[in-house]
């Protein structure tokens, strides 16, 4: 997923943001409410963890705005404040769900996951794709019965690519899916992630070209 973090608490914000990278999310933090809105008019995020008391905007302001502006993402309120009027003028911001300070990372992952699940798409048990097999559970890939050795960000492209199988992605669009805001500028480093992909799904077996070069537009997978 590509999160958002609004949190003016660094404490709070770099663990929590440490964390959701080691767990292979595109993470970027803002540290006010004006920020946190710049963030995500730039930017398409999945989920927004927006803490409630923020300098400059908001968070019940800033949750507003996101909802009036049609975002259609996930937003977990992140506060110490934990009366029910509190968590009702929330939730009719426009937020999904609502977590009280102190939290464990555990159950702020748990909170996530259950968010995942309230899409409407049902993405399948594994992605297939000819002799290649994603699981997201075990987060095994493998062609021909062969596992492969992915790196996270490995990982991630062929997933990008197993759920858009016939559609043709640009270096940018990967890099916008995929990398943190502050490294928007290295489209270069998907052209090297690509060429080690290649070379991984090769040694397990595939064609040369299972992951092809459309020149001067981007990259899809070889036409079954």
């Amino acid at each position: 997923m590509r999160i958002l973090i609004v949190e003016d608490d660094d404490r709070i914000a770099k663990p929590l943001t440490k964390d959701l990278k080691y767990q292979n999310h595109a993470v970027d933090w803002a540290k006010d409410g004006l920020e946190g809105w710049e963030y995500a008019e730039s930017t398409s995020y999945d989920l927004i963890l927006l803490d409630l008391m923020l300098p400059k905007l908001d968070g019940i302001s800033l949750c507003q705005r996101l909802r009036q502006a049609r975002y259609s993402g996930y937003i977990l309120m992140l506060t110490a404040r934990d009366t029910t009027e509190d968590k009702v003028i929330g939730l009719d911001a426009g937020a999904d769900d609502y977590l009280v300070k102190p939290f464990k990372l555990e159950e702020l992952s748990a909170r996530i996951r259950a968010l995942s699940r309230r899409a409407v798409e049902i993405k399948p048990a594994k992605l297939i794709y000819a002799k290649l097999q994603l699981d997201p559970n075990s987060r095994q890939v493998s062609y021909g019965g062969n596992l492969l050795n992915l790196t996270p960000k490995e990982y991630m492209i062929l997933e990008c690519f197993l759920n858009n199988p016939s559609q043709v992605l640009t270096r940018a669009a990967i890099v916008e899916k995929l990398w943190d805001f502050d490294k928007l500028s290295g489209e270069e480093t998907v052209k090297t992630h690509i060429t080690n992909l290649r070379k991984k799904l090769k040694l397990a077996g595939s064609d040369d070209n299972f992951i092809e070069t459309v020149y001067g537009v981007g990259y899809r997978l070889q036409s079954l």
